[in-house]
């Protein structure tokens, strides 16, 4: 079908789908017209234009995140680079290993401070311009750590790369919720989680691979890590600039998609979604937010889940090295199994929220389980080498995990273009926080006992989580149930052969379906 002016799509589409002229009368309303409009596409029409925005959003974040997550996990891996000689990242710095600690505190007490101003220019610049800004500032500042003589530069050059890097996760969620409605959300979100710990089979493989470049050109082989990273970083920046789309009614979106597809990918969305034509800024959805008490409860969750994470992820390559499986350089391939299992655990989430089992809040609590449990083996094991590693890889894979229902369900219930943006980076900023201070805890005092005592810490804390989730639960039960029923209700009509078109989730003002904590089944 060619295409039509913007302002006879839904009128010609409501007549189309009927078989009789639409005249535009206070009956019939733009709701009207939606609906219209959504079954005269079927839903191989659905399939292919969701196809194409697949085609255009889910490698390209996927690698996005990869390289961020590869550019800021690589701390943790060159402390391991020829470690004990004097070609090692302490060594050549004068850093004990407290203080190298604050190597990834300052990083995030930087992306917290930024976070939110970064992602409020969003709209203004769009996500083109803005995405590309972040990776190519990084990926300088990145290179340039090659050059640190001292901590204190090193540490000067981590609050950089922090407020450089501030913004993109937000913003791509952002972004990603003006595309995909909130119960396909699971989908993107696994892309970018996936490739997210394909980055620790990367990253360790890089640097065992670089290891073998130790005194090349005169640099120690942790220098050529940052190097080496930093350049391919800032290639891929102009790759974004490049390909990353807009908003589905952008101009550069006609280049793929047909107004009358433009209008569709909009009009499928919920209520609450961002649009193309939203404000870029709205004060009103910032205070909508800021009193929303959903904001901080999905905030505590993330804070206490990233508290007990960041201290595993972050310690992980220290208790692999440690365990004495592998000398040097081969400790760094001890990582990859933990990313291995995380990637196939991940795969297998995305497919189970699809199919719309479980809410997306049961999901999470069920998820949490395992981090909680492993965390008291680690702590009654810690005397088998063998034990140890186990708990390692799954309690890597389970903390992985959990994000992929945890940030699907955190979108169900943002509010216009300016509050996503808004909600998500304030959420973030503070959920970073976690990343603050769970490298502290392993400091060199707990090492005696094998850390039994951070350990210890880090299960409390995600017990303390269980129970902020629970709060949360209760905040969106209703929103939630709603989600799942339409999306159980958008399955069935797609094998009887229609897109569903009814009456879809409501945010602004929410249905009922629960008498106190009971779900009412009449």
């Amino acid at each position: 079908m060619a295409d039509l002016p913007k302002a006879e799509i839904l009128t010609d589409a409501a007549s189309a789908s009927s078989g009789v002229d639409t005249p535009s009368t206070p009956d019939s309303t733009a709701e009207e017209r939606k609906k219209a409009l959504l079954q005269s596409f079927t839903p191989e029409d659905d399939k292919r234009i969701r196809r194409k925005i697949d085609r255009r959003f889910l490698f390209l974040i996927g690698m996005m995140y990869l390289i961020k997550q590869v550019d800021f996990m690589n701390a943790a891996a060159v402390k391991v680079l020829q470690v004990g000689e004097d070609r090692n990242v302490l060594n050549e710095l004068n850093m004990t290993s407290n203080e190298y600690n604050w190597v990834q505190s300052i990083y995030f007490i930087s992306y917290i401070v930024f976070e939110v101003p970064s992602n409020l220019l969003l709209k203004r610049l769009t996500p083109r311009l803005w995405q590309s800004r972040i990776m190519l500032s990084w990926g300088i500042v990145l290179a340039c750590h090659a050059a640190a003589q001292n901590k204190q530069t090193m540490w000067a050059l981590r609050f950089l790369l922090g407020m450089c890097e501030a913004g993109m996760f937000p913003g791509i969620a952002a972004q990603l919720c003006g595309w995909y409605r909130s119960d396909e959300m699971g989908k993107p979100i696994m892309w970018m989680f996936a490739f997210q710990n394909t980055s620790g089979i990367v990253g360790y493989l890089l640097a065992y691979g670089i290891s073998y470049m130790n005194g090349l050109g005169g640099l120690s082989a942790w220098r050529w890590v940052y190097l080496l990273e930093g350049i391919f970083t800032i290639l891929f920046a102009g790759l974004v600039y490049f390909v990353l789309p807009d908003w589905p009614k952008s101009a550069r979106t006609r280049t793929w998609l047909t107004e009358r597809e433009q209008e569709y990918v909009e009009l499928r969305l919920s209520e609450n979604a961002p649009k193309t034509d939203d404000s870029s800024f709205s004060k009103d959805e910032v205070v909508a937010s800021l009193k929303d008490p959903r904001t901080y409860a999905f905030m505590l969750s993330q804070v206490l889940v990233n508290f007990a994470g960041y201290a595993l992820t972050w310690e992980l390559p220290t208790i692999t090295t440690s365990l004495g499986f592998a000398g040097l350089p081969r400790n760094q391939l001890l990582n990859i199994p933990p990313s291995a299992a995380a990637v196939l655990a991940i795969i297998f989430s995305g497919w189970f929220q699809k199919q719309a089992y479980l809410t997306r809040p049961a999901y999470v609590m069920g998820c949490i389980m395992g981090p909680m449990l492993l965390f008291f083996i680690l702590i009654a094991t810690l005397t088998s080498r063998v034990g140890i590693y186990i708990a390692c890889v799954f309690g890597n894979m389970f903390y992985s995990v959990y994000f992929i229902p945890f940030w699907a369900w955190r979108t169900s219930s943002l509010k216009g273009t300016t509050g996503a943006a808004f909600t998500l980076a304030f959420q973030s900023c503070v959920g970073q926080v976690g990343g603050v201070v769970g490298p502290q805890l392993f400091q060199s005092q707990f090492a005696y006992n094998g850390y039994k005592t951070p350990f210890a810490i880090c299960a409390a804390v995600v017990g303390a989580a269980c129970l902020a989730n629970c709060w949360t639960w209760w905040l969106t039960r209703n929103v939630e149930w709603d989600v799942r029923r339409v999306q159980r209700l958008r399955m069935k009509e797609l094998k009887q052969g229609r897109i569903y078109a009814d009456d879809d989730v409501q945010v602004y003002n929410e249905r009922e379906f629960y008498t106190g904590v009971k779900r009412d089944r009449s």
